[in-house]
């Protein structure tokens, strides 16, 4: 494979591993984040610093950056997730602009708006990332399927009747929270490295609204679904980026191009494609044996 090729490889899994995040949010304990890019930033900005300033190896550093992450979910989640879910995504809003606002007021550490270039490219990035993004996948499907999993699609479904079955909603909806945090911030380390630059735009309200939009293209209910947006929403803008509109790339309306989908996926299947669908081994084995079952159906109606 070619360097872009394995490029785009990279942002895809980055990709599938930052919807994966949002999955267990809204997938899993039915909660709405617009936050998340202040923990791809703080996975990323923390990590950088801290290796730039004292020559810590990254794995130091990035350890260090997940820590911080899993904190933050832990002082903002402790307040904000006894309110209402409308007020939990707001809030988040204010966490993404927030982090962004620190940045730039660190300007002695950060470079301000400048950020950080010529980030060097951990070795073994490519294998790296897939082999993280298939064990997050992994992690995350037999935690929808788990005993922690069912209590939280309960929680999800009906929060009261979660909690007369006697489900703590709070812990549960925290652990969740500072988990997909956690993964967001790695994703965040790895998209700095793959990129090679950090900027404070590249972890805008925007870059979360994108994740959402990912997410309900495949359907909330999917973790199947988030992994196949993750995939065809990233690739398309590569397959426009010759096409020019007034002389600029049509990559370059991306964001635009995602609401236009989004708009009529809502309008046309509202649950997303796959809806609550998980495409599995399962799947295609039953897939399959239907295939297989047919034509013997056939051959004995014209017996």
């Amino acid at each position: 494979m070619s360097s872009y090729q394995i490029g785009i490889i990279i942002q895809i899994c980055i990709s599938i591993m930052t919807v994966v995040a949002v999955f267990a949010i809204t997938g899993l304990a039915g909660m709405f984040s617009l936050g998340q890019a202040a923990y791809l930033a703080i996975g990323a900005y923390v990590t950088f610093v801290l290796h730039y300033l004292f020559k810590w190896p990254y794995y130091i550093t990035g350890l260090i950056s997940l820590i911080l992450c899993g904190l933050v979910a832990l002082i903002i989640g402790i307040p904000t997730l006894k309110l209402r879910k409308d007020y939990f995504a707001l809030i988040t809003v204010g966490l993404g602009q927030m982090v962004v606002a620190v940045i730039l007021l660190l300007e002695r550490y950060t470079n301000g708006s400048i950020g950080f270039s010529k980030i060097p490219r951990a070795p073994k990035l490519f294998w790296v990332t897939l082999f993280a993004t298939i064990l997050i996948i992994y992690c995350i499907r037999n935690l929808k399927y788990s005993r922690f999993g069912r209590m939280a699609l309960a929680l999800k479904n009906d929060e009261i009747v979660a909690k007369s079955f006697g489900i703590d909603v709070y812990q549960l909806k925290l652990k969740i929270y500072i988990l997909a945090s956690i993964i967001a911030g790695f994703a965040g380390i790895l998209m700095a490295m793959r990129n090679r630059v950090i900027t404070p735009d590249s972890f805008g309200w925007a870059t979360s609204a994108e994740m959402q939009i990912f997410l309900f293209f495949g359907g909330t209910n999917s973790l199947t679904g988030a992994v196949l947006s993750a995939i065809v929403l990233r690739i398309i803008p590569e397959f426009v980026r010759n096409i020019e509109i007034f002389g600029t790339s049509l990559q370059e309306f991306r964001t635009i191009l995602y609401c236009i989908v989004i708009i009529f996926v809502i309008g046309f299947r509202p649950q997303g494609v796959l809806g609550e669908r998980e495409l599995g081994f399962g799947w295609l084995k039953q897939r399959f044996a239907r295939l297989t079952t047919k034509p013997d159906a056939e051959e004995n109606d014209h017996a």
